[in-house]
């Protein structure tokens, strides 16, 4: 029998804690995955090399762990169970110094798919997936059914003092009503300007949202979120129900999302943000495929249009087929259906993948398909349009997604058979952030100052408590046997 357990307590009881996840993790949006057992490999070696190396330091493993050399042996075990994929060398997971040395410091990143929730909304329907675990394990009955960990205190603290965000943006989802909005357009503006001001430079950027299936009054609303709240975006989910009757909609509707489409592009806010992919709970199920986007990205040619989590439909469904190393079939469920629309048009330049949510349960879950994602994405779409995101705080810490990404190693095999290239420094550096500091219009050379330690502890975080190592935590929920 399968039970649900808190991330963070069940690492906490089983001293299982790893700084690079060692299994999937349901982020309040979807459920949680069984851990495989390539995972469960690593998370051994991890816990093994954690007590071997830091004895060797004179550390506690929670020290070594949340240290660059914990990373640096977390990317070791990944390596020694599914194959060099990342570049790390041995030795930096016994000398800080070299680990700090490693190569791909000091890039511009820019995160273009970032959360929190707004304290102290408890929103029933975001809350509904620990009420269905209690199913699996009574002892969430004591849950306080609370969600701090994503509160805007947490969100500074994982995202601009323990990671190397330099820019972010700060997404939301639509809603029925604002009441029932997890973070409403005017909370993203409000998070966007105390960051902005505690930095006293930019590092910010917010949503806006739309739902052009609400009806006609869903445009006064995106003037009101340019005009009143300075959206540098739009986030659209094609797949929920908005409206009497409520109904999904697709992006190429002429009579429902049309005219969205022309405020956006009068309005001079030209970044149009889809979720493709990953299918939510209440949602239309095809209503998520980018299918839609050929020709309304065709019929605006001078509107974006950004794949987020680059229409990625399933991890259970394209598993089997890297594990068979895609001997039979190498189709990846959405993923090839946006490639393909690309390459059919090849002067549709307008149209840009999302790396949210896909790269990070990828990469941990099978490296080989994270890279013949990456490889689909770069060779249809060009390494400058695809673009940084990690869906944090959903899912914990961007830190180790960050890390993963600066040292992920295309694989030869792959190259070899569908003839993709290698993934440089510099084809990195534009996707960490140079191709959105280009579509948001943001300087990746100007000056921006970091985000005062203090600010968390003003706040009541519990930073000073867990002390100066940076957390690494993975949020929401697992499965375990």
């Amino acid at each position: 029998m399968m039970r649900w357990h808190r991330k963070w307590e069940w690492d906490l009881a089983t001293d299982g804690w790893s700084p690079v996840p060692s299994r999937v993790v349901g982020n309040e949006e979807y459920m949680p995955l069984p851990q495989t057992p390539e995972q469960a490999r690593v998370a051994a070696l991890v816990k093994e090399t954690a007590r071997q190396h830091a004895r060797a330091l004179g550390w506690t493993r929670r020290e070594f762990l949340a240290s660059g050399c914990g990373l640096a042996a977390a990317f070791l075990a990944m390596n020694q169970v599914f194959g060099s994929f990342f570049a790390v060398d041995p030795v930096e997971a016994l000398e800080p110094a070299a680990f700090a040395q490693s190569q791909l410091r000091g890039q511009f990143i820019f995160d273009i798919q970032t959360h929190h929730v707004a304290a102290p909304r408890q929103v029933p329907w975001l809350l509904g997936l620990r009420r269905m675990g209690r199913r699996w394990n009574p002892d969430l009955e004591k849950d306080r059914g609370t969600m701090e960990d994503l509160y805007l205190e947490n969100f500074i603290k994982e995202v601009f003092l323990d990671s190397d965000t330099t820019v972010a943006v700060i997404s939301g989802i639509s809603s029925a009503t604002e009441a029932t909005n997890i973070l409403p357009p005017h909370k993203m503006a409000e998070t966007r300007e105390i960051i902005n001001r505690l930095a006293a430079s930019q590092r910010l950027l917010s949503h806006g949202l739309i739902a052009p299936n609400k009806g006609p009054g869903d445009l006064d609303e995106m003037r009101r979120q340019v005009e009143n709240l300075g959206s540098s975006a739009w986030k659209g989910y094609t797949g929920l129900p908005f409206g009497s009757p409520p109904r999904a909609w697709w992006v190429d509707d002429e009579r429902v999302a049309y005219p969205m489409l022309e405020t956006a592009r009068r309005l001079g806010v030209r970044n149009v943000c889809l979720h493709k992919g990953l299918p939510l709970s209440g949602g239309v199920e095809e209503h998520w495929h980018p299918k839609d986007l050929e020709r309304a990205a065709r019929d605006f040619p001078d509107l974006n249009f950004i794949v987020y989590h680059s229409a990625f439909r399933s991890l259970e469904a394209s598993l089997p087929a890297a594990r068979d190393g895609f001997r039979h079939s190498a189709r990846v469920d959405w993923v090839t259906d946006l490639c393909e629309i690309r390459r059919r048009n090849p002067g549709l330049t307008n149209l840009y993948a999302e790396l949210g949510s896909t790269f990070g349960m990828l990469v941990i879950t099978s490296p080989l398909l994270c890279g013949h994602v990456l490889g689909m994405l770069i060779q249809a779409l060009g390494d400058d349009h695809v673009l940084w995101g990690t869906d944090s705080i959903w899912w914990g810490s961007p830190r180790w997604q960050i890390e993963a990404f600066r040292r992920f190693q295309m694989p030869e095999a792959l190259m070899a058979r569908f003839g993709g290239a290698p993934l440089t420094a510099e084809a990195k550096a534009r996707i960490f952030g140079l191709n959105a500091a280009r579509l948001f219009g943001v300087d990746p050379g100007a000056h921006r100052n970091p985000v005062p330690r203090d600010f968390v502890s003003r706040m009541k975080a519990a930073y000073l408590e867990q002390g100066p190592l940076p957390s690494l935590a993975q949020y929401g929920w697992i499965l375990t046997a």
